[in-house]
């Protein structure tokens, strides 16, 4: 009886059962899936990257740089994950640093100051964790983005490419339009860890990502996205011109919105939305 249990247990489960917030996970973290200097380098042009945050030094895990779009200038902002191996450790796997965070908000107040437009794009696990990231104070540098951006005077379009993890994802996401890929995710935890502290079982990952609502439709219907990019037939892996193109078109439409709205009116708009987010009554 025990041999034909295990023997049981052991038998695959069918790819058309697992929950499709599972598999938009696992596009999300495909190896072979555009980052986010993927889609600045071939949505903009002449990016011309800007260095250090004057307080600590260079986060590798972030890139910035005033950039043209359609012609116009622009700010750019992207975390950077690296493919190989020794690229991904020197950038942290995406994970931004403090550094990272302040110098990103350095240059989100140099396109304020010159009237740029600032686009972010989001493709990170999480802010960096760790000692030296705590020491360099990450919760109060992710909180003054939180807070800052909220202010900014000139447009501020985001897109969650890939994975949109936690505050780390946030700091780069207060934004008048929050767009999001077709198989990106958004939310407060990976489900490894969700499923870690909700079952102190990691296994159980699958259960937590159909749980936790964070696929670019649910994160939609909470009101914490402004719009869904589709993507090409499989992934934007499949197609990486074919996504920057569609990601291109809806960045031209948000702005092409964003300018004609008076600047009073566009701040008040942004910092409702982020006031109203997932707010739900019950009678």
């Amino acid at each position: 009886m025990e041999e034909r249990q295990t023997q049981h247990s052991a038998v695959a489960v069918p790819d058309e059962v697992v929950p499709v917030a599972w598999t938009k996970q696992e596009l999300a973290r495909h190896p072979q899936r555009p980052y986010p200097m993927d889609y600045i380098q071939a949505i903009f042009n002449d990016f011309s990257e800007i260095h250090g945050d004057r307080n600590y030094g260079d986060d590798p895990a972030m890139a910035c740089g005033f950039a043209r779009f359609d012609g116009e200038e622009v700010m750019a902002i992207g975390n950077l994950k690296g493919r190989g191996t020794k690229d991904k450790v020197y950038r942290n796997f995406g994970m931004p640093y403090p550094e990272g965070y302040r110098k990103a908000l350095r240059c989100m107040k140099i396109a304020e100051k010159f009237g740029r437009p600032i686009f972010t794009f989001i493709d990170l696990a999480g802010a960096a964790p760790g000692i030296g990231a705590e020491e360099r104070g990450q919760a109060e540098a992710i909180a003054r983005n939180l807070r800052e951006m909220s202010r900014l005077r000139v447009p501020v379009i985001a897109t969650i490419t890939g994975e949109g993890g936690s505050g780390g994802a946030l700091a780069l996401a207060v934004a008048d339009r929050v767009l999001m890929l077709e198989n990106a995710v958004y939310s407060v935890i990976s489900p490894e860890g969700c499923a870690s502290i909700m079952w102190k079982d990691a296994s159980k990952r699958v259960l937590a990502a159909s749980a936790m609502k964070i696929t670019s439709a649910d994160v939609m219907s909470l009101g914490c996205a402004d719009d869904v990019v589709r993507e090409p037939e499989g992934g934007a892996q499949t197609d990486a011109e074919a996504a920057a193109a569609m990601l291109a078109e809806k960045l031209r439409s948000h702005l092409a919105e964003l300018q004609v709205m008076p600047v009073d009116e566009m701040v008040r708009a942004r910092q409702q939305k982020f006031r109203n987010i997932a707010q739900f009554y019950t009678s």
